[in-house]
């Protein structure tokens, strides 16, 4: 008979015995699809079925217990229903994720709803009737015609814009325009309750404000940088898109609109008028707007500073009745720009003068009646309907670096002063040398 082992060495073997039981909780041939944060979306989020998913770890003795029944679950329901399992030990983030607790933890996942809890009876007959229930249930639904996705019933027929990593920056965030962005989950109840009201006030709003949607399973990087902790979250970026709030309002179309709007008056970028000191002035402000209204202004020993200023004060009038609108305005001292006077005719009926510009079409017309803000109104409204008696230029027009006014009066350069009497001596002293 062969001596006992020592307690520590017995201790050793029956650890090794249960990690050797762990690691082949569910081998290669089980029928088990194994998880992990790779095969996750694929698998589970994307699936088109029901899909019940055991949460364990290695080390859990009722894990073990349950393996031969989830196993026997998963051969039950094979072509019918996907039985899964991840190691939560291993994938502690996409455990987290879904707030487990406990093990095992049975998640049970069908399209375009948010995951349940199966707390039945630990048994495949039990775990295959429950299946069944759920499968019933979304058969049911596309029966009626409901949608099953967030995302495609967000982005189906709607102005909503769907953002990604790769748009998100170039679209929001450089943008001047103000937008409304939806960070959903499609797994998400309240979002799939959210979908047709965020669609229809998207579709309202189009062409005032922009509404956008982020599917945070596809994008955990944007879910992060904004630090999206629930869904949906809805995020507002105005003027300062470095720090966006938080839409706390209901989750109707006409609260969304009405919010929109409001936001729309307090993140309007304000109306400028701005100086023609330059080509890149002119490529700035012209270039890409729709219309650019030039203003050529008396010289500033005609008009004083308080005169310009005034003619300056009511161009930026105008600005601000037409914020709205795609129009630049800028401003040049008579005679200081004469290539684009003489290219538009400007100069010949005097100062001020003002001319509706559009660059890319190489087209003007001028104002033709008095320089006031009334004749001023509705020349830009008439200008923005298509205008009326267009002329074309022959060239683009070139436009010369100046000194930018500095805000004063102008200056008279005064000549030496000389006495009639001294210059009459000097010519009588030349005679006397001659």
């Amino acid at each position: 008979m062969s001596p006992p082992l020592p307690p520590l060495i017995v201790l050793f073997l029956f650890f090794v015995q249960l990690g050797a039981r762990v690691d082949a909780l569910y081998g290669p041939s089980s029928p088990v699809v194994q998880l992990n944060p790779s095969n996750f979306k694929n698998k589970v989020l994307n699936s088109n079925g029901v899909v019940l998913v055991e949460f364990f770890a290695p080390w859990c003795g009722h894990c073990q217990a349950l393996t031969p029944t989830w196993e026997k679950a998963a051969t039950v329901l094979k072509g019918v229903a996907t039985v899964a399992a991840l190691d939560a030990d291993a994938h502690k983030s996409l455990a987290q994720e879904y707030k487990i607790q406990g093990f095992p933890t049975i998640k049970v996942f069908a399209p375009g709803k948010p995951p349940i809890d199966y707390r039945g009876a630990r048994d495949a007959k039990g775990i295959a009737e429950f299946a069944l229930q759920q499968i019933k249930a979304l058969l049911k639904e596309r029966v009626h015609g409901k949608a099953s996705g967030g995302s495609s019933e967000t982005s189906k027929s709607s102005a909503s814009i769907e953002l990604n990593s790769k748009n998100f920056d170039d679209m929001v965030l450089k943008s001047k325009d103000l937008w409304m962005v939806e960070f959903f989950a499609p797994w998400c109840g309240h979002c799939k309750k959210l979908a047709p009201e965020w669609k229809k006030a998207a579709n309202n709003l189009k062409g005032k404000v922009k509404l956008g949607h982020v599917d945070c399973d596809a994008e955990k990087f944007l879910m992060s940088r904004f630090k999206v902790e629930g869904f949906p979250t809805i995020l507002v970026f105005g003027a300062d898109k470095d720090s966006p709030t938080k839409y706390e309002g209901a989750r109707f179309a006409s609260s969304i609109e009405s919010f929109a709007l409001e936001q729309l008056e307090t993140n309007v970028v304000p109306p400028e008028v701005t100086e023609l000191t330059g080509p890149d002035v002119m490529e700035e402000k012209c270039s890409s707007s729709s219309i650019c209204f030039v203003a050529f202004l008396p010289d500033i020993l005609d008009s004083k500073a308080e005169g310009r200023s005034k003619y300056l004060e009511l161009l930026l009038s105008v600005a601000e009745k037409f914020k709205r609108s795609p129009y630049s305005y800028v401003w040049a001292a008579a005679g200081k720009q004469l290539d684009l006077e003489k290219l538009i005719g400007v100069g010949g009926y005097g100062y001020p003068a003002l001319v509706a510009l559009n660059v890319k079409k190489r087209a003007y017309v001028p104002l033709r009646s008095a320089f006031e803000l009334g004749q001023i109104i509705e020349f830009v409204r008439e200008a923005g309907l298509g205008g009326k008696g267009n002329l074309p230029m022959e060239n683009a027009p070139v436009v010369v670096k100046t000194e930018p006014w500095d805000g004063k009066d102008g200056e008279i350069m005064e000549e030496d002063e000389f006495s009639l009497e001294e210059l009459m001596g000097d010519v009588s002293a030349r005679e006397n040398d001659l």
